[in-house]
């Protein structure tokens, strides 16, 4: 690891610690040539497919994409924070087990609607109405109707 303040390429690791929810290890260094400490962390690396969107682009996943989508369904929604980062880590772990490179962007809109309609049939509905974008009322009505069931 180089040194941040020497630039020099040898340095030794001091302490090693876990996090408390296991996610990384922080590990203190000590450079060997000017002798100053600095802390790295290492974070497994993951890669989520590229979201294929309607006319065919491929864009990068975007995690503050999908938590904003969850925040303007449930705004002013008796939705926990909790509740929205665990729907969001199973979407997450969802892309992650499907094992392919790109998933299509309506796919990725069904996964949310899923972990919506589990959260909040209004959360649900306002999605769905923006998502599936309905031409007249009654596809609104079925939809709805659909909630009640």
């Amino acid at each position: 690891m180089k040194c941040p303040f020497c630039g020099h390429l040898e340095t030794q690791v001091v302490e090693t610690r876990v996090s408390e929810d296991a996610d990384f290890i922080r590990r203190r260094r000590q450079c060997g040539q000017c002798e100053k400490r600095f802390t790295t962390y290492e974070r497994p690396e993951v890669s989520f497919p590229a979201v294929v969107k309607k006319d065919g682009r491929r864009v990068d996943y975007a995690p503050d994409k999908l938590r904003a989508s969850f925040s303007l369904a449930l705004r002013k929604r008796p939705v926990s924070t909790e509740q929205v980062d665990a729907a969001i880590e199973r979407i997450e772990e969802k892309l992650l087990n499907l094992g392919n490179r790109e998933v299509a962007a309506n796919r990725l809109g069904e996964m949310v609607m899923r972990e919506l309609k589990k959260l909040d049939k209004v959360a649900y509905v306002r999605f769905a109405s923006v998502y599936r974008s309905f031409e007249d009322i009654d596809e609104f009505r079925a939809l709805v109707d659909e909630v009640r069931r």
